[in-house]
């Protein structure tokens, strides 16, 4: 049973981290600071899931 909550904890995360980083993270309010690396790197990813973003 611990083994399963373990891999669901572990995956939630990795999903939430996920949509940050396509879905959230604009530069202006990142984690990074104002690099827009992370931005530019998902930008067509996240208008093909349909985040707009400017």
């Amino acid at each position: 049973m611990s083994k399963a909550v373990t891999w669901l904890v572990g995956t939630a995360l990795i999903a939430l981290a996920v949509y940050y980083f396509i879905g959230v993270d604009q530069g202006a309010y990142s984690v990074f600071g104002k690099d827009m690396h992370i931005h530019e790197f998902v930008h067509d990813s996240r208008h093909f899931l349909g985040f707009p973003c400017h």
